[in-house]
């Protein structure tokens, strides 16, 4: 490996791991179906479609990944942005709200709207554009001096201040203990719900995909080539959109990123799931109405992902499989704001006319008849 990234030059061989890591989040967050957003509706719904499972499934694997790799010393996170710079509680928590109701509003989280377009949902294609836009002027743009306020009010030093484990005390094995229950209380609710194979499999693969990218990007930054052009990180979806939105438009030119690569490998692991399972379908908009909900939800997902600091799977996988404090109360304020929004602009049409479960996204492929017993 070591090898490979000095023949192809530390920043290629970013950007070549972004592709082939994106790839696989892509292709089975795709098959899974993984989405926050679905989770949180069958939770807070109290219905039993395997949605919420599958979430769990990538979350608890995730977690228990990361903890075991740098429990056994394969990676060093502790420069990683989440935990060494300077955080804001105040940013996590308003930021994770404004993201889960824009994640209701366009009927998926970032990173499943990406998944979503590479199946041919041109509602996915314009509301992506869109939070990729937002997310920019929220970076570095009009919106930036209202992130930069907000973020202000409540701030957290890096280090211990943002690590959970040194704050709880739990240590490593509290942590990896922490994740075995949950990964056990996914596998109990896949038993009993009869979850497919491509739900709680896929799922599986959702988590690895985000400890390989902690562990790759690790490695590279351990060799030492540039730490500055290698940050040590996992899978985001609200900077790295931003920066490929960037990359396209006015820098060509500039040294490729993990985050350059991340972006159309999540793409193209999509798009081959979707072409290899006969799921490539372009779909529009119904109508006015259904564009402005799409593209209000595309805004606030934009400037609350990028406020927060990372969006579902940036803090709700990678940010809380580290254990950093903001990536903890963004994930829960997320959790709270789409139940909310559901419940109250959702759930209230939908209730006369559909059932509970109409709101939810695709239903998981059947590979196999359900979670093996």
């Amino acid at each position: 490996m070591e090898n490979l990234i000095e023949s192809l030059g530390q920043a290629k061989a970013l950007a070549l791991g972004g592709v082939l890591i994106g790839f696989v989040f892509g292709f089975f967050a795709q098959r899974s179906r993984f989405c926050l957003r679905s989770a949180t509706i069958e939770f807070s719904r109290g219905v039993h479609g395997g949605k919420l499972t599958v979430w769990l499934f990538a979350f608890a694997t995730a977690l228990l990944a990361t903890q075991a790799l740098i429990a056994l010393g394969q990676a060093d996170v502790s420069t990683a942005r989440q935990l060494a710079a300077r955080g804001s509680l105040s940013g996590a928590a308003i930021g994770g709200a404004l993201f889960g109701v824009g994640m209701i509003l366009a009927r998926g989280c970032s990173s499943r709207l990406l998944v979503l377009a590479a199946q041919g949902n041109l509602r996915s294609v314009l509301s992506g554009l869109v939070f990729a836009v937002t997310a920019q002027a929220a970076w570095s743009g009009v919106l930036a001096p209202w992130r930069e306020q907000i973020s202000a009010w409540w701030t957290v030093e890096g280090g211990p201040a943002r690590d959970l484990i040194a704050l709880t005390g739990i240590g490593r094995a509290g942590a990896l203990a922490f994740g075995a229950v949950w990964l056990l209380a996914a596998v109990r609710w896949a038993w009993h719900q009869r979850v497919p194979v491509w739900g709680w499999a896929g799922a599986v693969m959702v988590g690895l995909a985000i400890t390989a990218a902690w562990w790759f990007t690790a490695f590279v930054a351990m060799l030492g080539l540039d730490a500055q052009a290698a940050p040590v990180q996992s899978l985001s979806f609200t900077g790295p959109s931003a920066e490929v939105l960037t990359r396209v438009l006015f820098a060509p030119d500039k040294a490729p990123t993990f985050d350059l690569g991340l972006v159309p490998g999540v793409f193209l692991g999509s798009f081959v799931a979707a072409a290899l399972f006969g799921e490539l379908k372009l779909e529009g908009f119904s109508g006015g109405a259904s564009m402005r909900r799409y593209l209000v939800g595309a805004v606030l997902m934009g400037f609350g992902g990028m406020l927060a600091g990372g969006c579902a799977v940036g803090a709700g996988l990678s940010g809380a499989a580290v254990f950093t404090i903001t990536s903890w109360v963004t994930l829960s304020a997320m959790w709270a704001a789409a139940a909310l929004t559901d419940h109250y602009i959702d759930r209230r049409a939908e209730r006369a006319a559909e059932s509970p479960a109409a709101a939810l996204d695709q239903p998981v492929p059947v590979l196999s008849r359900s979670f093996p017993r």
